[in-house]
């Protein structure tokens, strides 16, 4: 008999909702990252056996099912994605995709400045880059590695390289570096990168020695203001972010409130995991392990519609606010 897709999480007992659209996939190439942040893993990580990843061949023969049933952006997360070797190819693989999809990635920059050239010429669209602080001993002390000047570096090598739409995405950390978001504006507006301003979201991965505090939506909000001088909203599209307008300059700055603002029902994304987990929704949900459907080599497309289709209808309306996972396990 060959292979099929294993649901590990039961269907609710209020049972499955009306099919939402999924056209977004997030697709983890790794656990694995060269930095050890506070919040999202503990200092003596144990990572995946190389051998439970999929392959490049793998991930994409999923995400081709995935595309033709409606698919429309793919971004690749980690761990820290550029530590999967040859990474250029998997985006070059994806991009032969029928469409094609919007290929874009989440990173903390730090291998930018040597893989900038190869990843635009591959053909990835769009770059997000996790910049938490710009102080570095802060940084070591959150990242419990040394690193900014290599992200910076490797921001400044992305332009370079001319990728545009670049976004900075900072989590605001009570007590931590929510003082830095004047100047985390500053840094992004000087380089015409919009600052996009996250709500801790309490996570399994928070308990690895970060001690802060949430700053709701409506105080990052205010502390923006206080710096540009007033926002003026803009349309909210199927995105995560409240997006805005700098009075003084015109530029975006956008903010992504989880538990403020949930975003459920709105909501238009899927995550595969690096060991081949289709996952409903970062906090909750349900999930199909498709890692053995997908190694089988022929017949997939079944399995994976019917994973889809469950996936779809098992998205929560409003998560519960809590997420019992390790973020860099599931490409947060």
């Amino acid at each position: 008999m060959a292979p099929t897709s294993t649901i590990r999480h039961a269907t609710p007992p209020e049972g499955l909702g009306a099919p939402r659209e999924i056209s977004y996939l997030r697709v983890s190439v790794t656990d694995r990252c060269n930095l050890r942040c506070a919040y999202c893993m503990p200092e003596d990580q144990v990572f995946f056996d190389r051998s439970d990843l999929l392959t490049f061949e793998e991930i994409v023969a999923t995400a081709r099912v995935l595309v033709e049933h409606g698919v429309r952006k793919i971004r690749l997360t980690g761990g820290e994605p550029l530590v999967r070797r040859d990474l250029s190819k998997l985006v070059a693989m994806l991009k032969r995709l029928p469409g094609p999809p919007q290929v874009a990635m989440t990173t903390n920059a730090m291998l930018l400045g040597r893989q900038a050239g190869a990843l635009r010429d591959a053909g990835l669209d769009r770059l997000n880059v996790s910049l938490d602080t710009l102080d570095p001993e802060r940084f070591e002390r959150m990242a419990r590695r040394p690193g900014l000047p290599e992200a910076l570096a490797g921001i400044d090598a992305a332009l370079t390289a001319g990728f545009g739409r670049t976004k900075i995405n900072t989590v605001v950390m009570g007590g931590v570096n929510d003082d830095e978001i004047g100047d985390l504006l500053d840094f992004g507006a000087e380089r015409g990168i919009e600052s996009r301003f996250i709500e801790f979201m309490p996570l399994t991965s928070n308990q690895y020695g970060i001690d802060a505090e949430r700053v709701p939506l409506a105080e990052i909000r205010r502390r923006v203001e206080e710096h540009v001088g007033g926002l003026v909203a803009r349309p909210r599209g199927s995105g995560p972010a409240e997006t805005y307008s700098r009075r003084d300059t015109g530029g975006k700055v956008g903010i992504i409130a989880a538990i403020s603002l949930p975003f459920c029902e709105t909501c238009n994304r899927i995550r595969l995991t690096a060991t081949g987990v289709l996952r409903s929704c970062l906090f909750e949900g349900g999930e199909v392990v498709i890692r053995d459907l997908v190694r089988s080599g022929k017949g997939i497309e079944p399995g994976l519609v019917d994973a889809l289709d469950y996936l779809r209808r098992v998205k929560p309306p409003v998560h519960d606010g809590v997420g019992h996972v390790q973020m860099n396990q599931v490409g947060g």
